[in-house]
């Protein structure tokens, strides 16, 4: 069995161009399972079937394991019984029609209003770093994009004068609109703070840089965004995806339609971006309980 699993990965990585880290999960995820059927006595993938996957899944949850992990193990279970269906090394697939574990989505911690105004308000745009985080976080909430974005952000991907952006998000490219007063402060920054941390010696194209005047850091974001967190007196705890959530919240609180939201955010699927109408619900119900004067009965 160990010998059609080094196949199936063989497969991942040489026709699918699957990442290093995926074909580790794969690997990881089938080991486990071909471990399981061997301590069942199965030897050979052609002897297995739905009640041995069902008693993997069952031994899996009874482990304790998270609903994602059990939905990962059968989408990894499924796509290998379907390659050796392909390679002929199997007559059928026993995972066909079989379900996988629905994952409860959880609702997005977001910030309020007040909280995001005290957090854009937290750096000083007098100094050349202070003025770049104040550009990065309002570029943050302005479009909702991700942090991966918005560190891939060139120069010429910010049209501040008419007011978008365009990134490159999960392969795919998409305008965002940027908004007056993010507008204002990429242009501030871009032509009197960003020359100040660029190297003279080295043409730099990023958008946003460290110190060091090269492009900035996930890992270098993440620390200034807790920083200006704790400044805030904000007690949430904060993530670089924070403002995403918070910038889909308010815009659905404020009337916006879900298709467009799903647009600026670079859903594939819209029932990703439902998942905020949630949030709006949920502030809703809070509203109403606080406010009502018979929310409550006393």
């Amino acid at each position: 069995m160990k010998q059609e699993l080094n196949s199936f990965i063989r497969f991942l990585a040489e026709d699918r161009g699957l990442a290093q880290n995926t074909l580790d999960s794969y690997r990881r995820d089938l080991s486990q399972y071909i471990d399981y059927l061997e301590s069942s006595g199965i030897s050979s993938l052609g002897d297995s079937g739905k009640l041995n996957i069902s008693g993997y899944m069952l031994d899996l949850k009874q482990r304790g394991r998270a609903t994602a992990t059990l939905s990962r193990s059968m989408v990894s279970i499924r796509a290998f019984y379907q390659f050796l269906v392909k390679e002929r090394l199997m007559d059928s697939d026993p995972s066909l029609h079989m379900e996988t574990p629905r994952i409860e989505k959880r609702i997005p911690k977001v910030l309020s209003v007040q909280e995001v105004g005290k957090l854009l308000q937290a750096p000083l745009s007098t100094t050349p770093n202070g003025m770049r985080d104040k550009a990065m976080l309002e570029v943050l909430y302005a479009t909702g994009i991700r942090v991966s974005e918005l560190i891939s952000l060139d120069v010429d991907s910010v049209n501040p004068s008419m007011g978008f952006i365009r990134c490159i998000g999960k392969g795919k490219e998409r305008i965002v609109p940027l908004g007056r007063i993010a507008s204002e402060y990429v242009e501030a920054y871009i032509q009197t703070m960003r020359p100040k941390l660029l190297k003279p010696s080295k043409a730099e194209e990023a958008l946003f840089v460290s110190h060091l005047g090269t492009r900035m850091t996930r890992q270098g974001f993440w620390k200034i965004i807790k920083r200006y967190a704790a400044e805030s007196d904000i007690r949430m705890e904060i993530t670089p995806h924070t403002l995403r959530h918070s910038f889909a919240a308010h815009l659905l609180e404020n009337g916006a339609d879900l298709r467009s939201v799903q647009e600026m955010l670079g859903h594939a699927d819209i029932s990703t971006t439902q998942i905020y109408t949630q949030v709006t619900r949920s502030k809703m119900k809070e509203v109403y309980d606080r406010t009502h004067p018979r929310a409550k009965i006393e």
